[in-house]
């Protein structure tokens, strides 16, 4: 029988069987053909690994800590499917010039969405591979190779995945999909289709689409995701087209985020800019963007934009208790992608925008937005700056290569009430109406 977790967000299969052959050919192809030579920013990060004593200590470790039971994957050999770093980095340097694909075998209909999260799905959640991703000049490496696998995604050849086969986005499982979230919330939505709701050409090949990076960062056609409540200042509108994770009233300063619970950590979360003392005690809203979703931000008030930036952060950190080899999560059967279990988390760790918005409505005064990156998924792009002035609903910037989470924090003594509840199993459309301020 094969094992099936829920994955948060749909960044990865549901059935851990489809994972693991996903993978298992990856590295199958890699094994079976010919080496070929590392792109220049991987042959830098193995120079980096086998001259920094540190670094080749925590990477070595983290590959052999996995633990070498039939739970965790193993090659014909007996050895765990990634066996070292320098197996990895050939991983790698195939998945680099890869975009993801769709699958549609049967029962295993769905995607990769982080493929190279998956590789390290296992290592990441060793106490070596703990301490190697919150490692800055680990991640400074990692930054380095996401920005050319992003490269890559912007070009023509990436587009390649967007075609009508059982493995191409717009499949017939691809495109039902897609077109399934996105007619969520909306009116007379039985008889709309993928190139209804979205700016694309149907006639044209790969829907008009030049790369995989234009397809993920696809706009809405106007009139699909309306503003609600346009004129009434004291209604919030949903900044993303995201499920609802979780909502936290009285937020502390600083707390133990790492910890199981993953309570907020408002200093930590928005970087300790001088600004973050005002959302102490205050309410955080959470929720995260589906795989399939639409991945911009929208202004959840008009206002003011006071301050916009990106803070660098970790990209593969996964708080311990999710790792690997945890008896009481082999019991329960519980996801293992630390990566999408852990959103409470990233909010303090990850590379992430921060957009604090002075509104026009005095009841809400200065909210902060955060789009948090997750593992591959953390080019954050900001498309507003400071002095902007925006008007509720408008575009402030979106995730590059999908999206993850993201957050809304309201000042201390702000009362905003009516949000959707955690847990519920759609997406909340983008723009629509998220809660009120009394």
């Amino acid at each position: 029988m094969s094992l099936t977790i829920q994955r948060v967000g749909h960044w990865m299969p549901a059935d851990h069987a489809a994972h693991k052959e996903w993978l298992g050919g990856i590295i199958k192809k890699v094994d079976d053909g010919e080496q070929q030579p590392l792109h220049p920013v991987l042959r830098e990060f193995k120079e980096l690994i086998e001259s920094n004593t540190r670094i080749y200590m925590l990477l070595s470790s983290m590959f052999n800590e996995v633990p070498r039971n039939k739970r965790y994957g193993h090659d014909p050999t007996g050895n765990p499917e990634i066996r070292d770093y320098s197996h990895f980095l050939n991983v790698i340097n195939h998945l680099l010039t890869t975009a993801p694909s769709w699958t549609d075998k049967a029962h295993r209909v769905g995607l990769v969405g982080l493929p190279i999260n998956a590789v390290l799905d296992w290592p990441m959640g060793t106490p070596s591979g703990y301490a190697a991703f919150l490692d800055p000049d680990i991640n400074a490496m990692i930054k380095k190779i996401l920005n050319a696998w992003g490269e890559f995604l912007r070009s023509p050849a990436s587009a390649e995945v967007l075609n009508d086969t059982a493995h191409g986005w717009f499949g017939k499982t691809g495109r039902r999909d897609l077109t399934a979230v996105a007619k969520i919330g909306v009116l007379a939505a039985t008889d709309l289709q993928f190139h209804d709701m979205f700016d694309c050409d149907p006639s044209a090949p790969n829907h008009g689409y030049k790369s995989w990076d234009h397809f993920f960062t696809r706009t809405l056609k106007e009139g699909i995701r309306p503003v609600e409540d346009p004129d009434d200042g004291k209604v919030i509108a949903n900044a993303c087209e995201s499920q609802p994770y979780r909502i936290t009233h009285h937020a502390r300063a600083r707390d133990k985020f790492w910890i199981k619970s993953q309570p907020y950590s408002v200093l930590d979360m928005l970087g300790h800019d001088p600004l973050a003392s005002q959302f102490v005690g205050g309410t955080v809203y959470q929720a995260f963007l589906s795989a399939l979703s639409y991945h911009r931000w929208h202004s959840p008030v008009s206002g003011r934009v006071v301050k916009a930036y990106v803070v660098d952060g970790t990209y593969y950190s996964e708080p311990l208790f999710e790792g690997v080899g945890n008896p009481k999560a082999e019991q329960k059967d519980i996801d293992m992608a630390g990566q999408v279990t852990s959103q409470g988390y990233i909010t303090s760790t990850a590379t992430r925008a921060l957009i604090f918005i002075e509104a026009d409505e005095p009841a809400i005064g200065l909210v902060a937005f955060i789009g948090v990156g997750m593992a591959e998924v953390s080019t954050c792009d900001i498309t507003v700056k400071e002095g902007d002035r925006l008007k509720k609903g408008d575009e402030i910037g979106m995730f590059h290569f999908g999206g993850s989470t993201h957050c809304l924090l309201f000042r201390k003594g702000v009362h905003v009430s009516g949000f959707p509840e955690p847990g519920m199993k759609e997406n909340k459309p983008v723009r629509s109406k998220l809660a009120v301020v009394s």
